[in-house]
């Protein structure tokens, strides 16, 4: 029944990870400026492996899904690379250079993606999937190059400080997603004994959590120094409401986004699946005008339409 859909299965889990991680971009900035980047990277983790936790017992009837040794290092290595530091930089690059340049930066990802894919994996991609990839990165590279007019020496510095922020947490997106299809026993395990992406999602996040903690512990001392030397936490809204856009962003991001990243790796090649999540830059452009008041100049809109016209490319399977 579902043999002429199952081709694209995969491409569209793709897809419908960068609408989630779109709109999880627009609640995790809002909420990072109400009660700062690490709060947010360690309440929406939490709340994730509840719902995850809680969907894992509704479909399988046990809590704790079963896995060899090696899968847990694996998924364990993925979380806390992915999750913990790589999201922690890019939440933090959110606060710097706001969500669309931010998740433009996250578009390197693919490249590193494919890179890693093959070394370790040794999957190969087909011709028109590079000439895909390379549009995509292109389009999107392109717009993340244009030098808005009239930017202050200031606004220079945190921009610098947020385009090397994103790029770090591209490659730990990247390195991230090879460690859970690894996870998920791809590469070195029988088919029947791979581990669903919903199961793997779950322990992921575990070991995000787990990740989190020395984060946490080290952001909670340095705000005790700087309160008890009198400087207050500069915020923008009240705590309500950056609690509330957290809880939000946890759901469309880390619960639901990231569980169709896994579906999406689970089912076509690594650089391919990394290439489809990275399209948030081209469906945040109308949310820049309309929430940031952005200019969005006619380059970045040509930048979107060559990444649109790259990742469809990607469906095809010769």
């Amino acid at each position: 029944m579902f043999e002429g859909i199952d081709p694209y299965f995969g491409p569209a889990a793709g897809v419908a990870t960068s609408i989630l991680w779109t709109a999880t971009s627009l609640f995790f900035t809002s909420a990072g400026r109400r009660i700062g980047p690490t709060a947010v990277n360690g309440l929406r983790i939490l709340l994730a492996i509840m719902l995850l936790g809680a969907t894992h017992r509704a479909l399988s009837g046990i809590w704790i899904p079963e896995v060899v040794a090696g899968q847990v290092i694996f998924l364990a290595l993925s979380g806390v690379v992915g999750l913990s530091i790589g999201d922690q930089a890019l939440f933090t690059s959110f606060v710097y250079i706001g969500p669309r340049l931010a998740m433009l930066l996250m578009t390197t990802a693919p490249l590193f993606a494919a890179l890693f894919g093959w070394l370790a994996l040794g999957e190969t991609l087909h011709g028109l999937a590079w000439v895909g990839i390379s549009l995509t990165v292109g389009g999107v590279g392109w717009v993340v190059l244009e030098r808005p007019q009239g930017t202050a020496a200031a606004n220079l510095t945190h921009r610098g400080r947020g385009v090397v922020l994103g790029l770090i947490a591209a490659a730990c997106q990247a390195g991230g997603l090879l460690l859970s299809k690894q996870g998920m026993g791809h590469g070195w395990l029988a088919e029947e004994e791979h581990l669903g992406p919903q199961a793997a999602t779950l322990l992921r996040m575990f070991f995000a959590g787990v990740g989190v903690l020395p984060i946490l512990l080290l952001h909670g001392l340095r705000r005790r120094k700087r309160l008890a030397a009198g400087i207050q936490p500069l915020r923008i809204g009240s705590l309500r409401a950056g609690l509330a856009l957290t809880a939000c962003g946890a759901v469309v991001g880390p619960y639901l986004g990231v569980w169709m990243s896994l579906v999406a790796s689970d089912r076509v090649p690594l650089g391919v699946a990394q290439t489809l999540c990275a399209l948030p830059p081209v469906f945040l452009l109308p949310f820049a005008v309309l929430i940031y008041k952005e200019r969005i100049s006619l380059r970045a809109i040509l930048g979107a339409i060559l990444a649109v016209g790259g990742s469809t490319l990607l469906f095809i399977n010769p």
